[in-house]
């Protein structure tokens, strides 16, 4: 799995890819007492252009509302990967976190997601951000 840390005045980011994302995103758990937000939007092509409209709508309104992130949370932006990955039933997001649309965002080991449009809707996205 590819991870990747960035740093951030208020809160740590990290970037992976769709395989094994379920395995890594627990053991960050662990190691923290802090929330874990994330987002899982479509992989893009060689050009940059994603096959998920709605995660390229999605996208500038997420950045915003990084803005508003509790200091200490995690935010992991992890791709579902090409879209037959995506629409196979048994693939890593499907099944280990029960994520059905794309895009979601969800705070890691709570019932908190916005998923699709909700995404789209910048009051949710920042409120979802600032709750500890």
């Amino acid at each position: 799995m590819l991870m990747q840390q960035h740093s951030r005045e208020v809160h740590s980011s990290l970037t992976c890819n769709s395989e094994g994302f379920g395995t890594d995103l627990k053991g960050h758990q662990e190691d923290r007492s802090s929330a874990t937000v994330g987002e899982q939007p479509s992989s893009r092509d060689a050009g940059g252009k994603s096959w998920c409209p709605d995660c390229v709508h999605a996208e500038p309104v997420v950045r915003e509302g990084l803005k508003h992130i509790s200091e200490g949370c995690v935010f992991i932006y992890c791709q579902v990967g090409e879209k037959p990955y995506w629409k196979d039933p048994n693939n890593d997001f499907r099944k280990n976190l029960k994520v059905t649309a794309v895009p979601t965002l969800l705070k890691y080991g709570t019932p908190q997601k916005l998923v699709e449009s909700e995404c789209l809707q910048a009051s949710l996205v920042q409120m979802l951000f600032s709750e500890d």
